[in-house]
């Protein structure tokens, strides 16, 4: 209705002859901001939709009042710097990061706000100044690394009671899975298991390290989850497979691959809220004011095929996929 009654003023207008230009009377188009996305995986990534929905959730719709400039590695971690420069320059309101991805926007910028939507242990490794009060240009959500690698033993010992030898698949050139091995580690000490490191730091190791876990024949497995290890996922899941053990991981994906268990924060979650420190960044908050915050969802995904295959009876209100 208001568009027609719109159209009807102009047309008096005209046929009257006054020549205001319509320009005058216009409103001043909303101003549109613009952030930056830098993912170390590709267009395909699990975490854009969750991260669009926060957005959402707070008022801000990409092509409205938003642009929102993505950028995907491809894992491919040498093409993070460029990427990260790259919107640098463009330049960007806000720039949002995960974890491998965070150091390469450190690097490009110290100016521009940057929020970490999944980081671990950022006081540690120098990132932010405490998690109270980040100081610098970066805020975000961290997640316990150490904590939840000892949870993910403890959860691996309820289903699989007579395990003594445990292994770990993990790739020590990531800094932060070596504080995951740490607190596994501590966990296994209270525990009472034995520990196997078998580390892989390439997909060209992966043929090494099922050899050696071959050998060794642990009791069950433990494989820590970052770009490499999901990169390989299908593989290692086919191997435990085959082999018959039990295995836990980080992200769900290796419990839809057939894997027997999965525990740790919800990325999902962590990706929408990740949205509400841009939406208060936008707003004029400073990054150095915001506190970095912990998980407050995780999921425990039980492979129900798998548990029956191996023997393993799950309590009937466990989150069980192929069942």
């Amino acid at each position: 209705m208001r568009r027609h009654v719109v159209e009807l003023i102009v047309a008096l207008t005209l046929a009257l002859g006054l020549m205001t230009p319509l320009a005058a009377h216009a409103q001043p188009p909303a101003q549109v901001l613009r952030i930056g996305v830098l993912l170390f995986s590709g267009p395909d990534s699990p975490a854009i939709e969750p991260f669009r929905q926060g957005l959402r959730e707070h008022g801000w719709v990409e092509g409205q009042n938003l642009a929102i400039e993505w950028r995907y590695a491809d894992g491919q971690a040498e093409r993070l710097p460029a990427l990260a420069a790259e919107l640098v320059r463009l330049p960007v309101n806000v720039l949002v990061t995960h974890g491998l991805t965070i150091r390469p926007a450190q690097h490009a910028t110290q100016t521009i706000p940057i929020v970490m939507a999944i980081v671990t242990d950022p006081v540690g490794s120098g990132l932010v100044a405490s998690l109270a009060r980040p100081g610098g240009n970066l805020t975000g959500l961290s997640i316990g690394a150490a904590e939840l690698g000892g949870k993910r033993l403890e959860l691996l010992m309820q289903a699989v009671t007579q395990a003594a030898r445990v292994a770990v698949l993990w790739n020590p050139a990531n800094p932060n899975k070596v504080l995951e091995w740490q607190g596994t580690q501590t966990a296994a000490h209270a525990l009472g298991v034995s520990l196997h490191s078998v580390e892989v730091r390439g997909p060209d190791d992966f043929e090494g390290a099922f050899a050696t876990l071959t050998r060794e024949r642990p009791d069950a497995l433990i494989t820590f989850a970052d770009p490499l290890t999901l990169a390989q996922h299908r593989r290692i899941v086919a191997f435990a497979t085959q082999h018959r053990l039990a295995m836990i991981s980080e992200l769900k994906a290796f419990a839809e691959a057939g894997g027997l268990m999965t525990y740790g924060p919800s990325d999902s979650d962590l990706w929408r809220r990740a949205a509400a420190y841009v939406h208060k960044i936008l707003k004029g908050a400073r990054p150095a004011d915001l506190p970095v915050e912990q998980p407050m969802k995780f999921e425990l995904v039980l492979n129900l095929k798998t548990a029956q295959a191996l023997g393993i009876t799950f309590p009937p209100t466990a989150p069980c996929l192929g069942g």
